[in-house]
């Protein structure tokens, strides 16, 4: 599953192919991609512009003209920018025509992704109740050493939970608590304010070092824009056999239904 850094990559390349791009068609291909109306999502796009690019957790948002489009790529979502005459699949599931004469199509193996047009002023500060993005501000330690009281889940699920912080996925958090030397399935309620504090910076350095490598590409995620991620060749635990910090067998766990990769010498 595309995670923040994935997201933010697809992002920044899509503002800089289609930005103030116009719309001049919608064509979809099939219909439960789209919440709401599905006509009245084609009439509102039609004639309106890409003018910026946000991201919100791992939501795309794209402000147009009078309405903004949100997309969530779920497990599976693509964008590529092509040609009409560029031949397409059977899991191309949407097609924004531009005026210049290039598409945008969004394929999605899976067919989990969603769309929906929402207001041009639409706040997503408290969208879906996801927690502060982990560069805000508001993402310190104060903040964690907050969420986490009264609660004893583990470590891993706990930043797994997006009401905590928006956009880690099993593979950063993997790496994130690799990096703070704690093991995934430690409860919450057994950490220290250094803990806390590592929590966070942790997050913001491997998060900025996977967004400046592109994301990464382990299992089927590419940006599928001319963006490769390469993070994966840094992956100190996740889906690794050795530990690169110390050489020792990496061992596997699961917390809540999910592979949690880790190393009993360097996670205490």
């Amino acid at each position: 599953m595309p995670e923040l850094p994935e997201v933010e990559t697809v992002v920044r390349t899509l503002e800089h192919l289609i930005k103030d791009a116009c719309i001049d068609h919608v064509q979809i291909l099939y219909p439960k991609m789209i919440e709401g109306d599905r006509d009245d999502f084609c009439r509102k796009l039609e004639g309106e512009h890409f003018r910026r690019f946000e991201r919100r957790g791992k939501y795309l948002i794209f402000r147009m003209d009078h309405v903004t489009l949100v997309s969530h790529l779920r497990m599976e979502g693509k964008y590529y920018v092509q040609q009409p005459e560029e031949p397409y699949d059977r899991h191309i599931h949407v097609i924004f025509s531009l005026k210049d004469g290039r598409q945008l199509r969004y394929r999605d193996t899976r067919k989990f992704g969603r769309m929906f047009i929402t207001d041009i002023d639409e706040d997503f500060s408290h969208f879906n109740d996801l927690g502060p993005e982990p560069f805000d501000e508001a993402f310190n330690a104060a903040y964690v050493r907050s969420f986490r009281k009264g609660k004893k889940q583990p470590l891993k699920s706990m930043l797994l939970d997006q009401s905590f912080t928006a956009g880690i996925g099993n593979i950063y958090a993997d790496e994130i608590l690799s990096a703070c030397g704690l093991r995934p399935g430690r409860s919450c309620a057994r950490i220290t304010k250094k803990d806390e504090e590592n929590i966070v910076n942790e997050t913001r350095r491997i998060l900025s070092e996977a967004i400046a490598m592109g994301g990464t590409t382990i299992r089927t995620y590419t940006s599928s824009l001319g963006v490769t991620g390469m993070f994966q060749n840094d992956c100190c635990v996740h889906s690794q056999k050795i530990c690169r910090r110390c050489g020792s067998e990496i061992h596997v766990k699961r917390i809540g239904g999910r592979s949690s990769y880790y190393c009993p010498h360097c996670q205490k």
